[in-house]
Order: structure tokens, then C-alpha cells, then sequence
């Protein structure tokens, strides 16, 4: 994660101070310009990532090195806090997390300090204790966690400090906030942890609360204030209020390690269009983020859900059944395997590929029945191919048949029959999978040694949609590869997704149409009459989020002002 993590405390003498940062240096960025006048000084991200000149580096490969600091004459033993930084070097991610008091880039340091100012005077959470958000487009914005360290010698027996991480980018950091609170909270408590033990052996040498009510009734002066607190310094730092001489260390260690997880946490994808229908209905599927921030428009999946666990449940109970040692084999044989759509047109041949295609684009249901699971499910998920994928609704192995209106895509047992009010009133199509003893060493068994018989009472228009005309277009073309048929498949799917839309807006919105304003919307979007079917079923698999959309808008168009 680019980002800056700090550590800050409140000072008697000095007011909020920067003790530690931590910030992630990417070794292609050029780090010579110390005095930040570079040519690029006014843009203090560099693809998201802070530059730092207090890293210097040679020639390429060369490992960085810290910078030395030297104590400023204004800054007391407690504002201070290492005199040379630590520096961890990722090679994989070609990133270095680099550790020291102060950032010497000026323009990040200006937002460091502002960010500690108001982290421990201004922007307080409630309780005084706990973390916090604030921040702006022009001083970056900032998750802050103030807390209290115990010190028998501070006012008050404590002194307060908080740990910062500053990034530019406000959606990045608000939805890392699940990750940074707890962890930052691991990294509070080892350090109250250690300070309270010092804490209570002193309080058992010298209680200080008795001792300062002795001396309560003594004027307090310049003079004598360091000598009521008992000592000849204005404040400890915190590697004595701990008694470990490696805490900045051990915080730089953890540090890095939040900004590396953090930022292996969360990916970004560049957009170069709009989301498909398909990517849409992906994020429908989830009802809320993991972090919770966004919900999204929702539709319940638990059917699909129940179906696929009744399924997979039946697929176990099937493989303890006894269903003869070539089964087993052909279950297991790496030869048994249609990974595509130009796979299972080889196997089928065109007249057959053809007929089952278009009883999938025009919303038949599908009903695929056989011995051998995994042939079954090679062809069910090969079809899924030709439909959007809201259109889908798979039910891959089951000892029971499934209403049409559940799924459109079945598997079936080889002794499951399909019942007689399906065969007689439904829109279907059977594909029977039978083996064809070839060989009797199951070894030998591949996909051409099944025999593929078709079987539906429903009659198809002499001619297809036109969609699936493009589709075994692109799959019989031999100068295409597989990879880049799967992207034609999209771009065709997607293609008459956006005529479905403009369907669907005519529908819904405007009031009633005639049919022979259907007629001319068809010749407007390119559609000819056989592509209705496939459009009316499409239409089922639009996103909530789109038909949300034109719904509210058709009805805000149609109430009176």
C-alpha cells in the first residue's frame, strides 16, 4: 500500500511531534533530488506511491541507505527518536520500506506534520482513545489511532501519542480500515504493554501519586516544576518509557509489514468501459463487501445456492455407489475433458451443435442425462458459454428432475426419467449420453467412444437467431485460437445484451406499444422476427441494478410535477 505510517506523541514542551515514519520507496523512482526540486516536486504521488529523497541510490540494483539524522537543537530527549533510519527491501515487489523520524520530501513532511497536529489537538474521537478519519483532497487524507502510554513521571501518570496512515487516495484507505484498526491495535498493545510494566516497578520503588500529594502544598515554579516531577528532564523517550532499545525496530518491522499486507490486500483493476452485463451481475451475487462499506443492489442467490449443495451432496452419494469399475476410470481419465465450446462442436458435429444451440439461446431447458458426471458436467458448463450470465441457472448432477422454471441447464442420472407432463407442456431438450464398447480396457476410453442422441417434443423455427449464426461463425473459424474465440463470444454476448436493453426501455418505459412499433425498434437495433425468442429470454437475465434504473426513472417521468 502507498501510503505513510507515523508515530506522533503530544510533548509538555514542544506540542505534537513526528517521532517514526515509515513509507515505501519503489526502486524505479528516481531519489537523487535531496533538495525536492526535481521536475517533479509538485506532484508528491508517484503512481501512488510517495517520493522520498532521503534514499539515495547508485547505480540500478544498488541497495538504498538510510540517510543519517542529527537531533534538532529544539527537539528534547522525548521528541527524538532514532539517529539513522531502517530500511527493508522487498525484491519481489521491487519496493523498499524505509523507516526515520521525519520524511525530507518538503511537501510530505508538510502533510505529516499537519496530519500529527491535528490527530492530537483538534480531532478527537470520543473517549479520547480509538481511531479516527479525517483529511482532505489537498492534505491527503489520514486514519488516525490516538491512544495513551503509561509514565509515572508525565502529568496525568501517561502521555499521549497516535499512529498515522496518510495516503491521497480516500476510497483506497476507507475500505482498508477493517484491516489497519485491528492490526494497528496488535502494534498499541505491545507498546502499552511494555510501558505498564515499567510503570508499575517504579510505582513499587516511588509511588508518585503519594509523593506529588507530599509536595502538593510547595508553590510550583519554573525552578523547581522538574524537581516536583523527579527528575532534570522535561520527558523520557519512548524507548525508556518501555525499556527496549529496539521498539523503533520493532516498529518498523511492523510498520512494513502493514503496508505490504495491506497493500496485497486490496487490488485495483483499470476499467477501459463500462462493466458488462456479466460483471454486474458477478457484484449482485455479493450482497455487501467484505469491508462492508458498499452494498450493492441485490438479488437473492440462496435457490442457486441450496441447488448447487443439493447437487454437490448427490454427486457424493453417487461416488459411493457401485457403478462398475469403467465408470470409475472413465471419472478419472485426463482424456475425458471438453474444455470449450469448439470441443463439444467437434464431438457433437454441426447438424447436432447447431439444434442444441439453439434451444439454449432461446431459453430451452437443457437436460443432459448420463452415467458419467464428469462428461455431463464438461457439456453443461461448455453451453453456459452461449447465454449471459444472468441467463444461467445450473443444476449439474441430480437423482431427481428439477423444474424448468428452477433450471435451465440439468444433469441427470442415467435411470432418471423425465416426467410426462414436461414431455407433453415443456420447452425442453434432452441430450442422452451413452458409452459405446469400443475396448474393454477402460484406459483406452475417450470422448468419441459415447454416443449422443437428441430427443424434445418441441419444434424449432426453420431458421435460428441471429446471434447464434455469428457465434458458430466464430467458432469454425480456424485462424482464430481459443482465447481469442472465448473474447468474441463476450463481445457477441454483449453486443445483443445492449439491443435486449433498448428492448426492455421500449417495454417498460413510455407506456404500451404498439406492434408495429415493435416492429420498427426491431429494424432500428438490427434484429429480424427470429431473434424474438432469444430476446425475450435474454431479458430475464438483466441485472436488478439496470431494471432498478429504468423502472424509477419511467415511473419519475410519468408522475405529474
Amino acid at each position: 500500500m502507498n501510503a505513510i505510517i507515523s508515530l506522533c506523541h503530544f510533548c509538555e514542551f514542544h506540542g505534537p511531534r513526528i517521532l517514526f515514519c515509515t513509507q515505501p520507496i519503489h526502486q524505479q523512482e528516481s531519489l537523487h533530488d535531496s533538495d525536492g526540486n526535481s521536475s517533479d516536486s509538485g506532484s508528491v504521488l508517484r503512481d501512488r506511491g510517495f517520493r522520498s529523497p532521503s534514499l539515495s541510490s547508485g547505480r540500478s540494483g544498488e541497495p538504498l541507505t538510510p540517510v543519517i539524522l542529527s537531533p534538532k537543537t529544539d527537539s528534547c530527549e522525548a521528541c527524538y527518536s532514532v539517529q539513522s533510519g531502517y530500511v527493508s527491501h522487498d525484491d519481489e515487489a521491487q519496493v523498499s520500506y524505509v523507516s526515520n523520524q521525519h520524511p525530507h520530501h518538503p511537501q510530505v513532511f508538510s502533510m505529516v506534520r499537519q496530519a500529527c497536529v491535528r490527530s492530537l489537538s483538534c480531532e478527537v474521537c470520543p473517549g479520547r482513545e480509538g481511531p479516527i478519519f479525517f483529511g482532505d483532497e489537498q492534505r491527503g487524507h489520514v486514519l488516525s489511532y490516538t491512544f495513551y502510554i503509561r509514565d509515572s513521571q508525565a502529568r496525568g501518570l501517561q502521555r499521549w501519542y497516535s499512529i498515522l496512515v496518510i495516503m491521497m487516495d480516500k476510497i483506497y484507505l476507507l475500505n482498508s480500515w477493517p484491516f489497519l484498526v485491528p492490526n494497528l491495535r496488535v502494534v498499541i498493545n505491545k507498546l502499552q504493554q511494555k510501558a505498564q510494566r515499567v510503570h508499575d516497578e517504579e510505582q513499587t520503588r516511588c509511588p508518585q501519586r503519594s509523593f506529588r500529594l507530599i509536595n502538593s502544598g510547595m508553590s510550583v515554579t519554573p525552578g523547581n516544576f522538574r524537581h516536583q516531577r523527579g527528575v532534570n528532564r522535561p520527558a523520557r523517550s519512548l524507548v525508556e518509557l518501555t525499556d527496549d532499545r529496539t521498539v523503533f525496530k520493532l516498529l518498523h518491522v511492523s510498520f512494513a509489514w502493514i503496508l505490504k499486507a495491506c497493500g496485497n490486500r486490496i487490488t485495483e483493476t483499470l476499467l477501459e468501459g463500462p462493466p458488462t452485463e456479466d460483471s454486474i451481475i458477478d457484484m449482485e451475487k455479493q450482497e455487501e463487501t467484505e469491508e462492508g462499506f458498499i452494498k450493492l443492489f441485490s438479488k437473492k442467490v440462496g435457490l442457486e445456492d441450496e441447488e448447487s449443495a443439493e447437487s454437490s451432496s448427490t454427486k457424493e452419494q453417487g461416488d459411493t455407489e457401485a457403478k462398475g469399475e469403467v465408470t470409475g476410470a472413465i471419472e478419472g481419465s485426463s482424456v475425458l475433458c471438453i474444455k470449450n465450446l469448439r470441443k463439444l462442436l467437434q464431438i457433437l458435429g454441426d447438424h447436432k451443435f447447431q439444434v442444441l444451440a439453439h434451444h439454449v439461446v432461446i431459453g430451452n431447458q437443457i437436460i443432459v442425462r448420463g452415467s458419467h458426471k464428469a462428461v455431463v458436467r464438461d457439456i453443461l458448463n461448455c453451453l453456459k458459454c452461449l447465454l449471459p450470465r444472468g441467463c444461467s441457472r445450473v443444476v449439474p448432477y441430480s437423482t431427481s428432475y428439477e423444474e424448468s422454471w428452477k433450471c435451465n441447464f440439468l444433469g441427470l442420472a442415467p435411470d432418471v426419467a423425465v416426467p410426462s407432463h414436461v414431455i407433453s407442456d415443456e420447452m425442453f431438450l434432452l441430450v442422452i449420453v451413452d458409452p459405446i464398447d469400443k475396448c474393454q480396457d477402460a484406459d483406452c476410453v475417450k470422448l468419441d467412444m459415447f454416443e449422443y442422441e437428441l430427443q424434445s417434443a418441441t419444434t424449432l423455427p426453420s431458421k435460428g437467431p441471429s446471434v447464434l449464426g455469428k457465434m458458430v461463425l466464430a467458432l469454425k473459424n480456424g485462424n482464430l485460437n481459443d482465447e481469442v474465440v472465448e473474447q468474441c463470444l463476450i463481445c457477441i454476448k454483449e453486443e445483443w445484451m445492449n439491443k435486449v436493453k433498448v428492448l426492455f426501455k421500449f417495454t417498460k418505459a413510455g407506456g404500451s406499444r404498439s406492434e408495429e412499433d415493435r416492429k420498427k425498434l426491431l429494424q432500428v437495433v438490427g434484429a429480424q422476427p427470429e431473434d424474438k425468442p432469444m430476446l425475450k429470454f435474454w431479458m430475464t437475465g438483466l441485472s436488478v441494478q439496470y431494471r432498478t434504473h429504468i423502472l424509477s426513472a419511467s415511473k419519475s417521468q410519468a408522475s405529474p410535477l
